[in-house]
């Protein structure tokens, strides 16, 4: 069913009021724009979204002096799939941030280029993900206490080549310091081969968690998913090598292997 109040539905029944001030009916919009019928009527009742070269040739048609394109405006907000941004608000309140990673650099901790290979060009998508990494370097309030582990194979997988790679681990050991650690597991059987999450802590001491699934991420604050989270984060990390080592450890592979 259609939320008759979602800026999609909305912009539907603007593109609605447009074509009748206009006294055309929609087979014969569509006859004017080379769009279908069936693609007209979808947008003008929210269940199918317009793109933006469909709002310009409904704007020239409609002579509306492009009030179609600017109210697309709408989707500059929706950068992060709707079920990221209840994590995204948790993540900007915490104080602490614990983050497990089997796969890949974690987003805020990602350089621009290797982000930039992770999701596949999409540039909206990268400078979102760099927008976030300013709560790491922000100055009020304090940056979280961050505390990152890797699965070692994090470091030898190939995303966009050995300039990329080089600059995310040489990214890596420059962001170390007393407020964010990276440690490294070695690779072998260990508690984490799960999978990724993430355990925020509050301003309010209230722990809530994200967790990756392959289709989407899941945000929770069930007291049983944290805790059992939360005790998987401390397994994995009294596996993993201290900081210093795990530091070594990056710069070696970043020299061997990457350069």
């Amino acid at each position: 069913m259609v939320d008759a109040y979602s800026p999609q539905a909305i912009w539907g029944r603007e593109l609605r009021h447009y074509r009748q001030e206009a006294g055309l009916t929609q087979a014969q919009l569509a006859q004017k724009i080379h769009f279908s019928e069936s693609l007209i009527s979808g947008v003008e009742t929210g269940q199918l979204p317009a793109s933006p070269e469909f709002a310009q040739c409904c704007d020239d048609v409609l002579s509306t002096g492009g009030a179609l394109q600017r109210l697309l405006d709408w989707r500059k907000g929706q950068v992060f799939p709707s079920w990221f941004g209840k994590w995204r608000d948790k993540e900007q309140e915490a104080t602490t941030l614990r983050t497990y990673e089997p796969l890949v650099i974690p987003g805020l901790l990602q350089t621009e280029s290797y982000a930039h290979v992770v999701l596949r060009g999409n540039e909206t998508a990268v400078a979102a993900r760099l927008h976030r990494r300013l709560i790491l370097t922000r100055e009020d309030p304090q940056p979280p206490i961050f505390r990152c582990v890797l699965d070692e194979a994090v470091l030898y997988r190939p995303i966009g080549g050995r300039e990329v790679m080089r600059e995310q681990l040489d990214h890596l050991i420059a962001m170390a310091g007393p407020r964010l650690s990276v440690q490294i597991v070695p690779q072998g059987m260990h508690s984490g081969l799960l999978g990724g999450f993430v355990i925020a802590t509050l301003d309010d001491g209230c722990d809530v968690l994200y967790a990756e699934t392959a289709i989407r991420g899941i945000t929770t604050s069930d007291a049983g998913d944290v805790s059992a989270a939360i005790e998987r984060f401390e397994a994995i990390r009294t596996e993993a090598l201290p900081l210093n080592m795990s530091l070594e450890l990056i710069k070696k592979t970043m020299e061997e292997r990457w350069t």
